[in-house]
């Protein structure tokens, strides 16, 4: 979807201007039909969802989503509510990706009724969330418990309670869930925070492992966890450096030069610029409160090359848009304040009206 360019337009910046509602237009297609090309992300659909969904509610236009909210209680809660009396210590009872991941079978061909994912479960809170479903619903408690059991010793995260790669995403899907369910239980905090800290690398960044190479995604995910968990003092470039739990200048250093000159921000050093880290950069910038250092006119520029002509966001001008790199190229001009959006809350990847629960 993103890897072929399709068309030849004038990617002069200064000839286009952000096109609301045909974004508007491209997200309620992808709601009511996606593509064939995402036949290989249906396990991710709750994903494609929150995408979807928290893209309307960031372009103003959430009235276009009907019966969200009944929809999900009907796919997920009503499972989550059988959990309560099958649960099995050292399970994970969240949600699922897609409908297809819901059941799996064991050795014995016998259906087992969980394949929650910590990823799943962080989009699926956002989209209730965001449609205003009532989380004393069902049961967090539960659900809090459960996560808490996928904590390891070194206070990382595992994504299911079968197995998986541990690393700073997982961390940050903690915290968000906690932080929406506006509870800690679900996590030792401490562990947490000692975690990501021996994460930043020599250079600033953060890296998704220790000694791993920094990552804008992955720096992404340490700085918002350290935020939601409040471990973040406010003023972080006003006081003394030697007091922060984490190496704010260099960490500043390191962000800045990801801008480039196109205007652009890149992942990691000499990468191409990309769309979706102009968020998870220009993100990070706005939670340190160093957003006034980004180079705001050339970032637009180099969005305004990425958008298409059929709305939505590419990951790169000239090719066609994908729904990643949409929601992340709306998250950037939310970040730019751009008429006609809803403002973010950059730390847990939302509107702020969505976050304070208005």
């Amino acid at each position: 979807m993103d890897e072929e360019e399709i068309w030849d337009f004038d990617s002069d910046p200064d000839s286009i201007a952000f096109d609301r509602d045909r974004h508007i237009r491209y997200l309620e297609m992808m709601y009511d039909l996606i593509p064939s090309p995402y036949e290989g992300q249906e396990i991710n659909r709750l994903t494609l969802a929150y995408f979807v969904i928290s893209g309307l509610d960031i372009l103003q236009a959430l009235d276009r989503v009907s019966n969200t909210s009944l929809l999900f209680s009907q796919n997920n809660f009503n499972i989550m509510f059988t959990w309560k009396y099958l649960f099995t210590a050292g399970e994970f009872y969240g949600f699922h990706g897609s409908r297809s991941s819901q059941f799996r079978s064991n050795d014995n061909g016998t259906d087992i009724p969980n394949g929650s994912h910590m990823a799943a479960t962080y989009c699926a809170l956002t989209i209730l969330k965001t449609v205003g479903f009532d989380f004393s619903l069902f049961d967090s408690e539960l659900l809090l418990k459960s996560m808490k059991n996928l904590q390891q010793p070194n206070g990382c995260f595992m994504p299911i309670h079968t197995g998986a790669e541990t690393d700073l995403r997982f961390v940050f899907c903690a915290a968000a869930i906690c932080s929406m369910l506006k509870s800690w239980s679900g996590m030792d905090r401490e562990k947490a925070k000692e975690y990501i800290l021996s994460c930043q690398s020599y250079d600033g960044g953060f890296g998704l492992v220790p000694g791993s190479e920094s990552h804008g995604g992955a720096t992404y995910c340490a700085v918002a966890s350290l935020q939601l968990m409040a471990f973040l003092e406010e003023g972080l470039l006003s006081k003394n450096a030697s007091g922060h739990i984490i190496n704010v200048p260099l960490l500043l250093d390191w962000l800045l030069q990801r801008q480039a000159e196109d205007g652009g921000f890149q992942g990691r050093a000499n990468k191409p610029t990309d769309t979706c880290y102009a968020f998870w950069v220009g993100g990070i910038l706005r939670i340190l409160g160093a957003d006034k250092f980004i180079n705001k006119t050339a970032l637009h520029g180099f969005l305004l090359t990425c958008q298409s002509e059929y709305g939505g966001f590419s990951k790169f001008p000239r090719l066609l848009p994908d729904l990643y790199h949409s929601y992340y190229g709306l998250c950037a001009f939310s970040l730019l304040k751009e008429p006609g959006l809803n403002a973010l809350c950059v730390e847990l990847g939302i509107t702020d009206i969505t976050a304070i629960g208005i």
